[in-house]
């Protein structure tokens, strides 16, 4: 009776767990049928089939690599020279400037100057959800702009310094004609930064020398109208010549006195006496007269020399600064000439044969992923809230 009951038992036991069974399963089933799991996982999926399978559109991307070549600057600091010593150094300004220009409006206006960009992006052939000018894009000149910043990217290796232009378009013909116009508007903008470097350049170096020669020729020709207003060529040696003059003129002065005192000694009465005296006042007259020009007022040959010193050392720097000026004019036109900043092409831009873009698989594949993860989040969620109100 006993085995009969536990029999009965058991077979109670393993209906219930049947029973329980099928219905979690009937749970689950209805569980991966609802709504969540249809609009959370099943409805972005075959969204992501129909737009990545049918609608999206190939996209082509032409790729050109180059390198800009400038004059080596000399390092700022002792870390700037060290590093460059060691073959390491940041972009150059000239590669800074083509990154920013190539995603400036103003490459996208030269390179849309017959319509090009709009003509490629625009075409009628491409899906309505990657074509410019939708509703969903904008048709103004500001949405082509950030529809062109989509399309093209620039990209600089700091450490081989070289820079990657990456173009994508609808066709392969487009993706490529863009990518030259850009690398070619790139070379034309070195090029004048270049040119326009060298021209600087030479242009300062060209006004120093201009005011250098104008203030040697004012320097030459104040110092020659002095000298044509004074009468002398320099007046250092016009004082020593004149020094010369009143020693000479002393000597005479002390022979005649020596004489006069031998006439008063010897021959009283004699008649050269009153001659001799003349002779003596007219001697001390004249040295009297060259000390004064020598060293006297203001218009002696001591206030002379100052003046002539100050212009002749005018004149003497001027002529300095005039020759330095000629040297940095020559200088700087050798330096334009020897340095040369220039783009040197690593890879012209390709001719894409295959369409790289989009990765319909990968993105498909991503977004059954995401919706996935989202619908696990989310189904979570909603049973803890069950089970607290439980």
């Amino acid at each position: 009776m006993k085995d009969t009951t536990n029999i009965a038992e058991g077979t109670g036991s393993s209906a219930d767990l049947s029973a329980a069974s099928g219905l979690t399963t009937r749970r689950s089933k209805r569980f991966y049928r609802g709504p969540l799991f249809l609009l959370t996982v099943l409805l972005p999926t075959c969204l992501s089939v129909i737009y990545f399978g049918i609608l999206a559109s190939d996209v082509y991307i032409s790729d050109a690599r180059f390198v800009v070549r400038s004059p080596a600057r000399q390092a700022s600091s002792p870390l700037g020279t060290i590093l460059n010593a060691g073959g390491f150094s940041g972009s150059s300004e000239e590669s800074n400037a083509v990154m920013e220009y190539v995603r400036s409006r103003d490459a996208l206006k030269e390179i849309n100057s017959n319509g090009l960009i709009r003509t490629s992006f625009s075409n009628p052939e491409v899906s309505w959800f990657d074509r410019f000018g939708t509703l969903l894009r904008g048709n103004t000149g500001e949405h082509l702009y950030v529809y062109y910043l989509g399309k093209v990217s620039i990209e600089n290796d700091a450490a081989l310094q070289v820079t990657r232009l990456t173009v994508r378009a609808f066709t392969p013909k487009d993706a490529q004609i863009i990518n030259q116009r850009l690398l070619r508007q790139s070379e034309a903008l070195v090029n004048r930064l270049a040119e326009r470097a060298r021209g600087d350049a030479i242009t300062i170096a060209r006004g120093e020398l201009d005011t250098a020669r104008e203030r040697a020729r004012s320097a030459a020709v104040a110092l020659s109208r002095f000298q044509g207003q004074q009468g002398i060529l320099d007046p250092q040696r016009e004082g020593d010549v004149r020094m010369q003059m009143i020693a000479k003129l002393q000597d005479e002065l002390i022979s005649t006195k020596t004489q006069l005192q031998q006439l008063r000694a010897f021959t009283p009465q004699a008649s050269q006496i009153p001659f001799v005296r003349s002779r003596i006042q007219s001697l001390e007259k004249e040295i009297a007269d060259q000390t004064s020009s020598v060293a006297g007022g203001e218009a002696s040959l001591s206030k002379v020399a100052v003046r002539f010193q100050e212009l002749r050392l005018d004149n003497q720097l001027a002529e300095k600064q005039f020759a330095a000026a000629l040297t940095a004019l020559e200088e700087a036109q050798a330096e334009a000439r020897r340095k040369r900043a220039y783009v040197e092409r690593i890879s012209e831009p390709s001719l894409p044969d295959y369409a790289a873009e989009p990765r319909r698989l990968r993105g498909i594949f991503a977004t059954l992923v995401l919706s996935l993860l989202f619908w696990g989040v989310l189904s979570m969620l909603l049973a803890g809230v069950r089970e607290h109100q439980d």
